[in-house]
Order: C-alpha cells, then sequence, then structure tokens
C-alpha cells in the first residue's frame, strides 16, 4: 500500500494465495518470477530464520530457510533498483541496511524492521525509546506496557482492531498483519526509490 501511494502500481507475487492482497496478485514463487518488465522490485523474504522468535522452546529445534541471500541474487540479477525488507534481527545478513522505526513515522509502535537497498539510502532520525527499550524490555523497575498502552513493541498486542490503527492497515487480518510492514514504512522507501528512476 505504501507503494502505491508513493505512486508505483504495484504486483505482488507469493507462493501462497493472499486473498486479501489489495492489488494484482500472482500465485507463483517470487525467486521463479521474470523481473525484466517492472522498474523496481521490492522483496519481503521469509523471517524466521532471523527472527529473535526462532529462540522460543516450542521452535528452537525447528529448521529455517535463509532466505535473504537466495533472494539478493535474484532481485540483483534483473538489474533494477530493489529493495529487501526483513526483521531487525537480521542485519547480518543484509547489506547497506537502514533500521525504520514505526515512532518515526508519528505510529503507536516500533516494529523495527530493516532495509537493504541497491542505492544508498538514509532513513528518518531514529529517536531513543522512552516508553521500553529497543529490545522490547521494560525499563528497570516498569511493567512492559508497550507504546503508550498500546500493546507491545512490535504492535502485537491489544486485539486486531488496535493493531489494524497503530499499523495504518485495514484490510488484513490479524495473522496477515503479523507479517506485514506499516505502509507508512514502504511509502517513504518507495519516494526514496523514485528518485533512483
Amino acid at each position: 500500500m505504501g507503494l502505491h501511494r508513493a505512486g508505483f502500481d504495484v504486483v505482488g507475487f507469493d507462493n501462497r494465495p493472499q486473498k486479501n492482497y489489495p492489488f494484482d496478485f500472482v500465485l507463483q514463487d517470487a525467486l521463479t518470477v521474470d523481473l525484466s518488465p517492472f522498474d523496481a522490485v521490492w522483496a519481503s523474504p521469509p523471517c524466521q530464520f532471523y527472527s529473535r522468535l526462532r529462540h522460543l522452546p516450542w521452535l528452537r529445534d525447528r529448521e529455517y530457510w535463509r532466505s535473504i541471500p537466495p533472494t539478493r541474487e535474484h532481485v540483483a540479477a534483473a538489474g533494477k533498483p530493489y529493495v529487501i525488507e526483513n526483521v531487525a534481527d537480521a542485519g547480518w545478513d543484509m547489506e547497506a541496511n537502514v533500521v525504520l522505526c514505526g515512532k518515526a513515522f508519528g505510529l503507536r509502535l516500533f516494529r523495527h524492521r530493516r532495509f537493504e537497498t541497491s542505492w544508498p539510502m538514509r532513513g528518518p532520525v531514529h529517536e531513543k525509546h522512552t516508553e521500553i527499550s529497543a529490545a522490547g524490555r521494560a525499563p528497570l523497575g516498569q511493567r512492559h506496557h508497550g507504546l503508550n498502552g498500546w500493546g507491545g513493541p512490535a504492535g502485537h498486542q491489544g486485539g486486531v482492531e488496535r493493531h489494524k490503527i497503530s499499523l495504518g492497515i485495514d484490510w488484513m487480518t490479524g495473522a496477515e498483519m503479523s507479517q506485514a510492514i506499516p505502509p507508512a514504512y514502504s511509502e517513504y522507501v518507495g519516494r526514496e526509490l523514485l528518485k533512483q528512476l
């Protein structure tokens, strides 16, 4: 949605149906897509390999796909400007990356996400968090209450309706939102991307 707001015609590809996707959608493995017809490419490869949640007791024995290197290989081979987006902990596997935070866009969540771009990009100033730490833990002696009492630092708590408001998304289910980035992020990156075209 943010790319659309920035001025792009958007076509999405995924190997799973996305019934609430608001733009043209093709059911296809994104790593098999011919990217030559497109002006630019945005990739959001699976994050489970990089997510800190993989360390939870019921998830830590699972094996996850290291998705960023093959994604970069595919999008870079197209010779177009590209963006790769993933969770904050993916930084060790991303090149020339910027972290975006909901606070920088006036949102009521942190939801840190990293963006690797094929051009040098700077993000808005990332102010120090005073509500809770960047790692999502409450400051010493304080209860973990989230940003302005709206739930956790990623925006996962507080119910689906609050989640929709905090992300700026009203067309997704709760499960879909758990995988989404706020459109404010992609609009910001999209406007920077337009400068490269």
